[in-house]
């Protein structure tokens, strides 16, 4: 693989496998040569309009494809199990888009069936490949700041989302957890690990999706995060990070920064900015430079995205569902699943 491109399938035809597409085909070393929707129509189209070699009608003929090294997963999450786990057992390396899965329970899952099929797996968690979030965590672990004692973020959107929306259907995973406040958890987790305590609070929609959630994480080391997400008010969407000697402040957009500012006890606040050649703060680029490079470097997991990771993520984002009482149609299918096994 290390002397071609690596060639690419898309799975789901949506607005972020347009994206993802558009940045596929600014790399190089990248080719999209084939793409697959549950309808035809919408594959051909997307296939004219990003040059696409072949469009498939249905996701089994784009797993099957033997010119495909690695499918991105573009459905929407309630869907993430499916259509993954399809690409894995027929020998595909998979980047699922974020939330990894519904559950915890379907994120194992998958990353057994990666082991058992010796396949790469990775979730499309775009914000821990970004340069200047690995810089920001570089700085923690340092020890800029001293200690870490508090991470704060937010990520709500102002809506309102009329009750067919999907971010309102249990069915569809809706709600402002798992579509937005993965961010805030993920970013808390990368800086300090899977915690050991777990609160919540939410306001629930008639749907029983939560419209608006506030977690708050606790770790034996003394540190806390707050944090917060909303599909019933649009929010600042910020990040800080408080140590022993210190703070990094990150602005609008904390998880696909164009800079952050860090103060260091006795000395000028510094600010940190994005590199221009590493192309527009929404690029998806590194996330797919991140799993070519592993490819070729024969890895079945990236360093930047652990799988480990990923279930952390999971784990903590089921107990606080658990915490506010939102439940799933998928929640109790995946366990009935299990149990027939």
């Amino acid at each position: 693989m290390a002397e071609r491109n690596v060639r690419w399938g898309i799975l789901a035809t949506g607005g972020i496998a347009a994206a993802f597409a558009a940045d596929l085909v600014d790399l190089p070393d990248a080719e999209i040569v084939a793409v697959a929707s549950r309808r035809r129509e919408p594959a051909e189209a997307f296939a004219e309009r990003f040059g696409v070699a072949r469009a498939y009608g249905d996701w089994e003929s784009l797993a099957a494809d033997p010119e495909v090294d690695v499918v991105y997963v573009a459905t929407p999450h309630s869907a993430h199990r499916a259509a993954a786990g399809l690409c894995l057992e027929a020998g595909r390396n998979v980047l699922c888009e974020k939330p990894f899965t519904l559950n915890l329970r379907e994120a194992e899952d998958l990353v057994a069936l990666a082991r058992g099929h010796d396949r790469f797996l990775m979730e499309a968690m775009w914000m821990y490949c970004n340069p200047l979030i690995r810089r920001l965590k570089a700085l923690v672990e340092d020890g800029a700041i001293g200690e870490v004692r508090t991470v704060q973020a937010d990520f709500g959107l102002a809506g309102p989302f009329p009750s067919g929306h999907r971010l309102r259907d249990p069915a569809l995973g809706g709600g402002a957890l798992l579509d937005l406040g993965v961010y805030p958890v993920s970013f808390a987790q990368l800086l300090l690990g899977e915690p050991d305590g777990i609160t919540a609070s939410a306001v629930l929609s008639e749907e029983g999706v939560d419209l608006q959630t506030g977690a708050l994480l606790s770790w034996e080391s003394g540190a806390l995060a707050a944090l917060h997400c909303s599909i019933a008010g649009g929010t600042a969407v910020t990040a800080s990070v408080t140590g022993t000697r210190g703070r990094i402040d990150v602005p609008s957009g904390f998880f696909h920064p164009d800079r952050f500012v860090l103060h260091r006890d006795g000395r000028d606040p510094e600010e940190f900015a994005a590199d221009p050649a590493d192309g527009p703060r929404t690029s998806l680029r590194h996330e797919a430079k991140e799993v070519m490079r592993a490819l070729r470097a024969g890895e079945k997991e990236s360093p930047l995205v652990p799988l480990e990771g990923t279930l952390a993520v999971m784990r903590t984002l089921d107990a606080v569902r658990e915490r506010i009482g939102v439940r799933y149609p998928g929640d109790a299918a995946t366990a009935t699943a299990r149990a027939t096994v």
